[in-house]
């Protein structure tokens, strides 16, 4: 059999280095390059169109649901492996929905990520979650930052990660959470904060939130948006406003 070219994509740099020297060694890999977010993945997937694929989900620019959404239109596309800490039903079921192979949660042995590879390749094997973890230790999301369990909210409703409102939103998100008084100061403080951290106006700050937003909204995901969130408030013609979206998604983070 020949060697299975394989493609990294993550962006954590230490994680990437220590898979990279890892499969190196591999006489039945060959790694066709690695990539630390999802537009320079999808380029490089035409480039040099690997077999396979192993995928992060929270990157910068464009996420892995992203990648695999660009994906889902080549007709010879690679075979996917979604590699992340984000294992809620949510984020794996749409995974499946558009064409992962496998989910595989963080973290893993390198040697279990190759087994699972040659799997993919040679059996077509239906996806199969793998956790690092036995049945009686707690999930890792209890130790999660307060980033990431917001980056893993925003991922499962729906809000993409290459529009400037993904980050404006989160930057919003965080000032709540640390001063939850802030809410009430939207107008005067809040949008005004962001907009002079990223060099921008507050009008531009509330209309990218605002499309983000509505981004997610029309992905049509509100049974799961209003599940994770615990409310049942909201349908297609109900969203919720730029300052409950925020207070909400605070409330949820902190409350985890």
């Amino acid at each position: 059999m020949n060697a299975i070219s394989l493609m990294l994509v993550d962006d954590n740099t230490s994680l990437l280095h220590s898979l990279t020297a890892y499969f190196s060694e591999q006489a039945d890999i060959v790694l066709a390059g690695t990539a630390a977010n999802g537009f320079d993945a999808l380029e490089l997937i035409g480039q040099r169109r690997p077999d396979v694929v192993l995928l992060d989900i929270v990157m910068p620019q464009l996420d892995g649901l992203g990648v695999l959404r660009e994906l889902a239109s080549h007709e010879d596309r690679p075979r996917v492996i979604v590699y992340s800490a984000l294992k809620n039903d949510a984020v794996v079921n749409r995974a499946v929905e558009l064409g992962a192979g496998y989910f595989i949660v963080k973290p893993a042995e390198p040697r279990r990520i190759h087994e699972q590879i040659l799997s993919i390749v040679n059996d077509r094997t239906p996806l199969s979650m793998l956790s690092p973890q036995p049945a009686d230790t707690p999930s890792t999301y209890a130790h999660w930052s307060p980033d990431e369990r917001v980056a893993n909210l925003f991922l499962s409703i729906g809000i993409p990660a290459h529009v400037k409102g993904y980050q404006y939103l989160r930057e919003a998100v965080r000032m709540v959470m640390e001063n939850h008084d802030v809410i009430n100061r939207i107008t005067k403080e809040l949008y005004p904060g962001i907009a002079h951290r990223y060099g921008t106006s507050s009008s531009k700050v509330e209309r990218a939130m605002r499309h983000a937003i509505e981004v997610a909204w029309n992905r049509g995901r509100l049974e799961n948006t209003n599940q994770l969130l615990g409310v049942k408030l909201f349908s297609e013609r109900d969203k919720p406003t730029n300052g409950e979206f925020i207070a909400l998604i605070a409330d949820k983070a902190a409350g985890e």
